[in-house]
């Protein structure tokens, strides 16, 4: 039932049809189940989706605790795969939040787990994420390395296009704000040629972001008629407003602006201002500073000083709440050109601005070089440590073994005499149980042969001394009734005395049979006398008189008693029972055994089977039967042994 609340939950969770507030109502309670739960992978898996609606939903204070979360169980339980899954997105976190250090730091640790279980798959795209970062911070020579650390795994590995794609695209962005264009196109068009592979969604547009970058590389090589023409493609593209409205945003200005610089002005601002309405609805601070960049410079081109000003200042205004300062010298730049009057003033701060910048980037390549070595540093420490501790525990544990050598060899000796003494005494249990077993053979061996002999004495005897009185009544009919008298009452006796001898000879055969039928009850009955003499456990047992026991095969019957003795031992051993019932019955062509015992019982997916029960499997496959074993602790032990019966023999025996 909460499987299928769950469920239920996590998709209400991602439904864009609801508000947000009840989709993060849904999340939490899926939350809240997950959280319950025994932690195993499945649970591991269920709090990923959790904590990527939260992403998606940009509840960044859930999505945190809840990453936070999956981290310590996933150390607690050792499970290196979601550990180093949990760095990462630690490390997504960080970067929303624009606190670099801190989502390198998380990066960096993913990436020692990944490398560590040789997950190449996601160590790659852990080296993608730091070079992602590590651009956006223009750390751009230590972002190519990461992207070409990535690259190499990549070329090895089989259906990773997707990465590959972000591979080469980061790589055309890298070296299209590094100038080198002839690079940034040929890295861009890689991009593009990937995007063949029908297995990448058509939904994320990624086809009409490279035609942008591709046409943005033009764009700044005063290429703009071929920027212009990759701009317009990219606009035809499917679905591209409705799935990416920003993307859409940002082609339609360049667009614009492409045609600005080929002094196309029919509908120029109309484009201008459409770009910017998205951008602003869409609150995209850095956007809306670009459109009104391009108003500046567009309406500077109509002599409009007014608008031109006015655009820049307020792109000035936008970019510095931003905290972006690469936006902000943008528009220091292009405000000294429409407003020459402050010019000196604008090109101070751009200055000023411009070395803080470069100050910052140099700080933050720094910092990331000093988390990856501090971290390999207390990688190393903590190693060195290792080594110490594993020489003291060599030494340690080399003393407390030859130490313990003597001891282990004395007792090893005398539980090696033990172990011998048992198995002879096992051995001999067989061989007893086997000559009785013989004996039983032997007795029923002359038993027939007895019965062969009451029956020629019978046909010798008893039926001559018949045939004889037969005829002397026969002869009665010819003599006088006077003489014939007193003859046939000495004939009579004689019948009597003949029916005794048979009654007699008939009992005999019947206490005969049962106690060949009993035989193999009484070898089980001192088996049970020996029990309940030994132990204090109280004992219950019945046989169904039903049951043929002389259709019984010998074999079948030592491996009976063995399962019997076998059960008994570990009921005695483990179960802590104060009863044990064992029960034979007779069931349809089966002889079923029941041992059921009110001990402290086990669980039987858990524990492991020791050798008394693989034994008593063993046995019954040996006789074509099957074991059934039930128990739950604190509900007892029971255990059916079904051995097959060839019921027409049984038919023809009644």
């Amino acid at each position: 039932m909460q499987e299928d609340s769950l469920a239920i939950y996590l998709s209400l969770a991602k439904d864009i049809n609801l508000p947000l507030e009840y989709k993060k109502k849904y999340n939490t309670k899926a939350l809240m189940i997950i959280t319950n739960q025994e932690d195993d992978s499945l649970n591991k898996v269920n709090l990923f989706k959790v904590a990527n609606r939260y992403y998606n939903m940009n509840e960044w204070k859930d999505y945190l605790q809840t990453t936070k979360f999956i981290l310590k169980r996933s150390i607690d339980s050792g499970d290196s795969v979601n550990v180093a899954k949990a760095y990462s997105y630690l490390g997504d976190y960080y970067v929303s939040k624009s606190v670099s250090d801190s989502a390198f730091l998380n990066y960096f640790k993913a990436e020692k787990v990944y490398s560590k279980i040789n997950d190449r798959y996601n160590l790659a795209k852990t080296y993608l994420n730091k070079a992602n970062l590590q651009f956006n911070e223009g750390d751009y020579f230590e972002s190519e390395i990461s992207v070409f650390k990535a690259l190499r795994i990549l070329k090895e590995e089989k259906n990773v296009n997707d990465l590959l794609y972000d591979c080469y695209n980061l790589l055309g962005l890298l070296y299209n704000e590094r100038e080198e264009f002839n690079k940034a196109l040929e890295f861009h068009n890689k991009a593009l040629a990937i995007l063949t592979d029908k297995s990448i969604p058509a939904e994320f547009q990624l086809k009409a972001t490279s035609l942008n970058n591709i046409g943005f590389v033009n764009l700044k090589k005063h290429n703009y008629k071929i920027a212009k023409s990759y701009f317009k493609e990219a606009l035809e593209e499917k679905n591209l407003y409705k799935q990416n409205a920003t993307l859409y945003a940002i082609i339609l200005d360049n667009l614009a602006y492409s045609r600005f610089k080929l002094e196309e002005p029919e509908e120029l601002s109309t484009q201008f201002y459409k770009s910017l309405k998205i951008r602003d609805s869409l609150g995209l601070k850095s956007g809306v500073v670009l459109s009104k960049m391009h108003l500046s410079e567009y309406f500077a081109s109509k002599k409009d000083t007014f608008k031109a000003i006015q655009y820049s200042k307020q792109a000035l205004i936008l970019s510095r709440s931003s905290n972006q300062i690469n936006n902000v010298l943008e528009v220091l730049r292009q405000i000294a050109v429409v407003d020459p009057q402050n010019a000196s003033v604008y090109s101070a701060e751009f200055i000023q601005l411009n070395d803080k910048m470069l100050k910052l980037e140099r700080n933050m390549g720094e910092k990331f070089s000093r988390i990856q070595y501090e971290t390999s540093e207390i990688k190393n420490q903590n190693s060195s440590l290792q080594e110490k501790n594993k020489t003291l525990i060599y030494v340690f544990s080399i003393c407390t073994l030859i130490g313990l050598f003597f001891y282990v060899y004395k007792t090893q000796q005398a539980r090696h005499r033990e172990l011998l003494f048992k198995q002879q005494q096992q051995v001999a249990n067989e061989d007893i149980y086997n000559l009785m077993i013989l004996q039983q053979n032997d007795i029923e061996q002359t038993r027939i042969k007895e019965k062969k002999k009451v029956a020629q004495d019978l046909h010798d005897g008893v039926l001559g001394r018949m045939f004889g009185v037969r005829i002397s009544l026969d002869s009665l009919d010819k003599v006088d009734e006077g003489e014939a008298a007193p003859k046939r009452k000495k004939y009579l006796e004689e019948l009597k005395k003949i029916e005794e001898d048979i009654r007699e000879i008939s009992h005999d055969l019947n206490r005969e049979k049962s106690e060949l039928i009993n035989n193999f009850i009484a070898i089980l009955n001192k088996l049970f006398e020996d029990q309940r003499n030994t132990y204090e456990v109280k004992l219950i047992s019945s046989f169904d008189s039903n049951i043929k026991w002389e259709l019984v095969s010998n074999n079948v019957k030592i491996n009976l008693y063995r399962i019997i003795q076998e059960a008994l031992q570990n009921c005695n051993k483990y179960a802590k029972a104060s009863t044990i019932v064992v029960e034979f019955k007779s069931e349809v062509d089966h002889l079923v055994l029941s041992i059921a015992d009110d001990g402290i019982g086990f669980n039987t997916k858990t524990t492991r089977k020791g050798i008394g029960l693989h034994n008593i499997q063993y046995r019954a496959t040996e006789c074509k039967g099957s074991v059934l074993l039930k128990s739950a602790k604190g509900e007892g032990t029971l255990m059916i042994v079904k051995i097959p019966i060839d019921q027409k023999i049984n038919l023809q025996h009644t």
